[in-house]
């Protein structure tokens, strides 16, 4: 397993790491993901660690909490061996308490995972998603005393938008308190959105990315084509209303490029999809995620090998579209070009 720096921190993360949403799952969105037990959540671990993937991630949304207390479970007894990133800010009930990162939310909510979870400390707490209800400074300032409680160690962003990113970031310099280290995003060969805004920034600000649903919510397994449908029992059944849009001829162009390069490289159609992500600037690690031991094994075979020049360019074509304003300048005009080849 390759190991990486998380953006400009000393912390070092493997290049795969391990989604557990599906521990304990339940309701209509992670019931339909998994629901592995105690007992295959432990094996699952195990399997992890035998191939160096050390870091887990979790929420406190994620099965209302199940996700976290069968993943400490799963831990128990070696949580020296493994890091753990977790996440907070969505709504936990129905109150005016349940939700969002003020202070007083945000410090129980991190007490809270911590006892779920079994242990003293996160190594990466994250926020889910953006608060406007929040200034900037109360939940910056709310995670310097996080961290220098020793209750967690690195702090990062999920799903945020770019420029309160940057708005954090000066606040912490202002202040002297520990900058964000990681942005946890949606990035895959049929979502390329975080290339525009986010990932330059990433690179600017020290973040590095760590990769949620690199399969496209299921939409590049393999099991779906030009001439294959939807199968049934796939997740996306029942859950399809909650994943980043795609439009089906782009899919099916992606899908063709990686199937013609899976039969090129004699890997998966997973493994090529993830390969392409380690590629990427700025991403630190990609999550993985699996609901069987089968699909955790084929996941894992996505390291150890690299994609040649011409098949990343093959993907590369395949997946590009045109950025929104405004970038589409920058791709259509020459002099635009010019100013910002980077950004071609």
């Amino acid at each position: 397993m390759d190991y990486r720096q998380l953006g400009s921190s000393g912390l070092r993360v493997p290049a795969l790491s391990f989604g557990t949403a599906t521990f304990g799952g339940s309701g209509p969105l992670f019931g339909a993901w998994g629901h592995s037990d105690e007992t295959e959540a432990r094996r699952m671990v195990d399997i992890c660690l035998d191939a160096g993937v050390t870091l887990f991630d979790t929420a406190d949304v994620y099965s209302n909490g199940a996700s976290e207390t069968v993943l400490g479970a799963a831990i128990k007894g070696r949580r020296d061996q493994v890091l753990v990133s977790t996440k907070t800010g969505l709504p936990m009930g129905d109150g005016p308490g349940d939700w969002g990162t003020s202070r007083a939310r945000l410090i129980r909510a991190v007490e809270a995972s911590l006892r779920r979870l079994g242990t003293d400390h996160v190594d990466i707490l994250q926020v889910h998603a953006y608060d406007a209800s929040t200034p900037a400074e109360e939940l910056m300032g709310t995670l310097d005393t996080l961290i220098a409680a020793g209750k967690v160690h690195y702090a990062g962003v999920s799903n945020y938008p770019g420029w309160q990113v940057m708005k954090a970031q000066a606040i912490a310099d202002r202040y002297g308190w520990p900058r964000l280290v990681a942005h946890q995003v949606y990035y895959s060969l049929i979502g390329r959105a975080y290339e525009a805004d986010l990932m330059p920034l990433g690179a600017d600000q020290g973040l590095g990315a760590l990769v949620w649903s690199p399969l496209g919510w299921g939409r590049l397994t393999g099991r779906i084509g030009r001439d294959r449908p939807i199968p049934a029992g796939s997740r996306l059944h029942d859950t399809e209303q909650f994943a980043p849009p795609v439009e089906t001829d782009h899919l099916y162009r992606v899908v063709d490029a990686l199937e013609a390069v899976a039969a090129d490289t004699g890997k998966t159609v997973p493994q090529v999809a993830i390969n392409w992500l380690l590629r990427r600037p700025t991403v630190a690690s990609v999550i993985i995620g699996a609901r069987n031991e089968e699909q955790l094994r084929d996941n894992l075979g996505a390291v150890g090998w690299a994609l040649s020049a011409d098949q990343v360019a093959t993907l590369d074509a395949a997946s590009d579209v045109l950025p929104p304003y405004p970038h589409t300048p920058y791709r259509q005009q020459e002099g635009f070009a010019r100013l910002n080849p980077a950004l071609v």
